[in-house]
């Protein structure tokens, strides 16, 4: 295992590091309260208990994905979205009435964890669109569900 492949496969790790095994274990060892969290954006049981499910199908496959560098881009770009769609759902800063810049406000501690979600939703987009091999947008628009090979290894030219 050469340090590239390393270096890719630890910041691979850190990016899914908090949906997997963490946010996904949770949502299952504590279903019922994940519902009823989830019920705070849903208006009904079933709706809850189904967002619950498809989180931890995202959490758990699209983790993988970014992983193993099995398409990864679109695994990368799909959790993107899921960090961009929770911190609109469940970290709703500007409805705190009580968001000031010092002293305790609950409004302040849910805008930094809004922008964790953007700043994590940032590292899985630069993952999806740039890659190891940079090739932008445009490359991902063309192939979503093609592979970075993160792991591969390099084949030296021969120059011949």
């Amino acid at each position: 295992m050469t340090l590239e492949v390393l270096a890719a496969f630890s910041a691979r790790a850190c990016l899914v590091l908090l949906f997997l095994p963490f946010s996904a274990l949770d949502k299952v060892l504590n279903f019922s309260a994940a519902v009823g969290q989830a019920g705070e954006a849903a208006r009904s049981r079933p709706l809850a208990t189904a967002l619950i499910l498809a989180g931890l199908f995202v959490e758990v496959v699209m983790s993988l994905g970014v992983l193993t560098g099995i398409a990864d881009r679109f695994a990368a770009f799909v959790l993107a979205g899921y960090c961009m769609v929770t911190a609109l759902l469940w970290k709703p800063f500007w409805r705190k009435v009580d968001f000031r810049l010092r002293g305790p406000s609950e409004g302040r501690e849910t805008f930094w964890d809004f922008l964790e979600n953007f700043a994590v939703a940032g590292g899985f987009l630069a993952l999806a669109w740039g890659g190891p091999s940079q090739q932008g947008v445009a490359a991902f628009l063309a192939d979503p569900f093609g592979s970075t090979h993160p792991y591969a290894q390099a084949i030296p030219e021969t120059g011949r």
